[in-house]
């Protein structure tokens, strides 16, 4: 098999592939692209596969292209969608643009003197000057409504209460036309992405091959899933994104951290650039003693230093030693200048008149935001769920009161088992 796809195949990180697509890879330097759709100022770590995907092809010695949709964020991929999401305004979605491919420059190496430098292209850039007519003149007339209405990503939405709109219907077509224009412009003759894409990037070398007669080849890597069921992506706080100012580097640590063991076996191997022969000792290793994490701590350094480098990755860990380290198990352990430094975590003001007027605990938790109604705050004391400077809270009604600020300024507060709050009266 051929180095780059026998790679994936070991890490978990092949599904669907077209036949010939071992034979272009094997016979050539071979150019290939990802889009990634602007629906959000940054991507979040369910980008990351197709990110990787991207660097293994740029290891093996191929062409990456990275695809930021500013034409296809305006329509919208009904792929794995129950309902048709809200249109983007243009400032919106330029900003959105701007952002991704910010990201996909920090991953990838676009520097022209590599022979196989990565190269960004905005399908924006072609679709502006294309008429409506002159589209589904020159590409509509390519592809049956017969065709498209067989895919998976099309029949589950019109079988839905929802139906789908015209607009989200034309979305392979749409797509289909970036591989195209990619294929006759670029010499791009591969295209991946998830196995949710698989439709619409098959759409696309169905249109290279009526319109130019020419051939071309796609493969795709499975939907990443947690072994509970749970969507993967997700934290308590919702997604788990790229830009530390949307998820902070701690936090974005934390979440690789808290993998279950057999999320973590089969992350390894995806989200690391760790050799086979490593990550099967790691294996061994944990096996042995599941209690010291060894998984889950490599997993979250080499994700973390991938992402935010090694200078957060090292913020990551002191702050993780200070929340849950058994050194620091009392809050009083904690200098002010430790308090001050520790990153990462939900910092909030309160007013010393307002915290001198003797308000109940839960009207203060809920007051900073930390709960959403004094009920559920009530109920979260009650079971148990809220420490205050590493002690238990058990009565939602009692006052805090300036006795129990660290250095006469804090309040270190922890929700449920992984959410700390930092609270300083000024």
């Amino acid at each position: 098999m051929n180095v780059f796809l026998e790679e994936l195949q070991w890490r978990g990180m092949l599904q669907d592939i077209m036949p010939g697509t071992e034979e272009q890879l094997n016979k050539e330097i071979t150019s290939a692209y990802i889009g990634f759709d602007p629906t959000a100022d940054s991507l979040h770590i369910g980008s990351l596969v197709p990110i990787l995907l991207l660097v293994h092809l740029q290891k093996a010695g191929h062409k990456p292209y990275a695809l930021v949709g500013g034409a296809t964020g305006m329509v919208g991929d009904p792929s794995g969608k129950s309902e048709e999401r809200n249109m983007l305004s243009e400032e919106t979605l330029n900003k959105n643009v701007e952002g991704v491919k910010t990201q996909l420059y920090k991953f990838l190496d676009f520097n022209e003197a590599t022979p196989n430098c990565a190269v960004m292209v905005n399908n924006y850039d072609w679709f502006k000057g294309i008429s409506f007519l002159n589209f589904i003149r020159d590409a509509g007339k390519h592809i049956t409504v017969n065709y498209m209405m067989a895919k998976d990503s099309v029949k589950k939405r019109l079988e839905g209460e929802n139906g789908m709109s015209f607009t989200e219907f034309t979305y392979q077509l749409v797509q289909g036309y970036d591989f195209y224009w990619l294929y006759k412009n670029m010499n791009c003759k591969l295209q991946m992405g998830g196995s949710d894409q698989w439709g619409n990037i098959v759409t696309g070398t169905e249109l290279i091959r009526r319109k130019t007669g020419g051939e071309a080849f796609a493969f795709t890597c499975p939907l990443i899933k947690k072994a509970d069921g749970t969507k993967f992506g997700k934290s308590e706080q919702g997604n788990v994104w790229l830009d530390a100012e949307k998820t902070s580097p701690f936090k974005f640590y934390q979440f690789w951290l808290n993998a279950s063991d057999e999320d973590a076996a089969s992350w390894i191997k995806i989200f690391t650039f760790l050799p086979k022969n490593e990550i099967e000792e790691l294996n061994a290793l944990h096996k042995k003693d599941a209690g010291k994490r060894l998984l889950q701590k490599k997993l979250a350094e080499e994700i973390t230093v991938f992402v935010h480098g090694q200078e957060e990755f090292l913020k990551a860990i002191d702050t993780t030693e200070k929340l849950f380290s058994a050194q620091h198990a009392a809050a009083e352990n904690l200098s002010e200048k430790e308090l001050n430094a520790i990153d990462g975590i939900t910092k909030t003001t309160i007013v010393k008149n307002d915290f001198e007027t003797g308000i109940d605990l839960a009207t203060l938790l809920t007051d900073a935001g930390i709960f959403t109604s004094k009920g559920e705050a009530k109920k979260m004391i009650l079971s148990g769920g809220v420490s205050i400077n590493r002690k238990k809270a058990d009565d939602p009604k009692s006052i805090p009161t300036k006795h129990m600020l660290l250095h006469n300024k804090f309040l270190l507060v922890k929700k449920g088992k992984k959410s700390y709050y930092l609270f300083e009266v000024v």
